[in-house]
């Protein structure tokens, strides 16, 4: 497989990822799953939720592509490159920021980051199986940027340092 096929093929794969995460979360998600889903959807005090076993469906599929396809690099492999590199930005992105499971990254100023958070908050504003709506990762509504417009970015204040030794 030539270079500009495995770019082409990974970057299709991450892409194409967004509208299968998109259905699965709308239509089995919040469907005949929410029985494991709804753990995301209200409050509690554990560190992991059931949700969180969704990973070790696209995980599995990631690795056995890269692994099935890694004698001859094949597109079996650059679609779980693909796969994976969807399923590390979508942690970073919705594990970390959004829901700041991992407190190292705690705001944003990217009107980007701030309407796709304002758009997960609506799809959270529901504790039901239905009524939810936003239901992609990157894929952001139009009305959200208007929102992350009129609303200013978070400051950014430094602390100041103090000098015990002076």
């Amino acid at each position: 497989m030539t270079t500009l096929a495995a770019v082409a093929v990974t970057t299709a794969t991450f892409f194409g990822m967004e509208f299968v995460a998109w259905f699965m979360h709308r239509f089995v998600l919040h469907g005949p799953l929410w029985f494991l889903h709804r753990s995301h959807h209200v409050r509690h005090p554990h560190t992991f939720e059931r949700n969180d076993f969704f990973f070790l469906f696209y995980g599995s599929l990631s690795m056995l592509l890269i692994v099935y396809g890694s004698a001859s690099k094949d597109f079996r492999f650059w679609m779980g490159v693909g796969i994976a590199a969807y399923g590390t930005l979508y942690f970073f992105v919705h594990d970390v920021l959004i829901h700041g499971r991992l407190r190292f990254w705690r705001k944003s100023r990217s009107m980007y980051l701030r309407a796709l958070n304002m758009a997960h908050k609506m799809h959270h504003k529901t504790t039901s199986r239905d009524g939810s709506e936003e239901f992609g990762l990157l894929w952001v509504s139009p009305k959200y940027f208007s929102l992350a417009l009129r609303k200013p970015a978070p400051t950014r204040v430094l602390r100041q340092r103090t000098n015990a030794s002076v």
